[in-house]
């Protein structure tokens, strides 16, 4: 089989759809007035770097899937006039350029999700958003950091390969150890021709180790084919009346719908609780010119010192 085009694989999808109507409860009382996806990693809003990944595989629209009350995720994506014209006056030009940076990313529209009915009704919400001839969308947990290793090219935009040569639906997979198979959702696969590559045969909602169909766990990444919203509507809700997004793709792949997972090498951080959020700072701030070496200096003594 022929390998697509970079053509091929950076038309696959124009909108990405972040799920952000949670209340992050793990990082209370922070959480009671700044939405969790604005917390910054280093000087950055985690919802900013998501945006980031997407836009650099090729989404010039971001979808942010929220509350009511919490319209300011989407803000951080406008231009503030007057904000930037002081820090132009006063010559800040280095802020001026993290302050532009968002707005000049990606365009950023917002969908309501009144109730909080499960991942697959947050996607469902984003469908009125999308173009008629967008056949498919990607959808980022921003809980999920995901970056390449070294000399490699993004994991939205290996899916996006992958969907150009096999069509249907392309999910991001990561190895866990075989003890952590119980915290995630896990694949059942079958190889293809390319080691980091499998066809998905179904999934298995957080398995005992003895029971786990494989390592490969899921990680927040996401391109759907159009057809996940016609499945989303056909699903049964579970437990609290929620639709899963994975029932959606298991439907799919019942009826024959191709879908295949792209097996992720490189850096993941968990965003979604203090611990992994920590974690993600320090690493982030460890990389940046103005911060790292103090950083890893004052580590090192602070670590000698336990």
């Amino acid at each position: 089989m022929s390998s697509p085009t970079s053509s091929q694989a950076a038309a696959a999808f124009r909108t990405a759809i972040v799920p952000a109507a949670g209340l992050g409860t793990r990082f209370l009382p922070a959480t009671k007035s700044v939405p969790k996806e604005l917390l910054p990693v280093v000087d950055t809003p985690g919802i900013e770097l998501v945006a980031e990944e997407a836009a650099e595989a090729g989404a010039d629209r971001l979808v942010v899937v929220t509350a009511p009350d919490k319209s300011s995720v989407v803000e951080h994506f406008r231009s503030q006039p007057e904000l930037e014209a002081t820090l132009e006056a006063r010559g800040k030009q280095r802020l001026l350029r993290k302050v532009r940076r968002a707005p000049e990313l990606i365009t950023a529209d917002s969908a309501i999700q009144d109730k909080a009915l499960g991942l697959g009704h947050a996607v469902a919400c984003a469908e009125p958003n999308l173009g008629a001839d967008e056949d498919a969308v990607a959808v980022l947990l921003p809980d999920d950091l995901v970056y390449p290793a070294a000399d490699e090219s993004g994991v939205l935009t290996r899916m996006s390969e992958v969907r150009a040569r096999y069509g249907g639906s392309v999910l991001c997979a990561f190895d866990v150890p075989p003890e952590r198979t119980s915290s995630y959702g896990v694949f059942d696969v079958s190889d293809t021709e390319d080691s980091d590559v499998k066809r998905v045969r179904g999934m298995v909602e957080k398995p005992q180790p003895a029971d786990a169909p494989s390592n490969l766990a899921a990680a927040g990444r996401y391109l759907l084919d159009r057809q996940v919203f016609e499945a989303l509507r056909r699903i049964e809700p579970g437990a609290g009346g929620e639709l899963q997004l994975t029932d959606a793709v298991a439907l799919l792949i019942a009826e024959g719908h191709p879908v295949h997972v792209v097996v992720h090498r490189g850096t993941r951080h968990d965003l979604g609780n203090p611990g992994g959020f920590l974690k993600a700072a320090v690493d982030f701030a460890l990389q940046d010119s103005e911060y790292g070496d103090d950083l890893r200096e004052w580590l090192g003594e602070r670590l000698n010192r336990s």
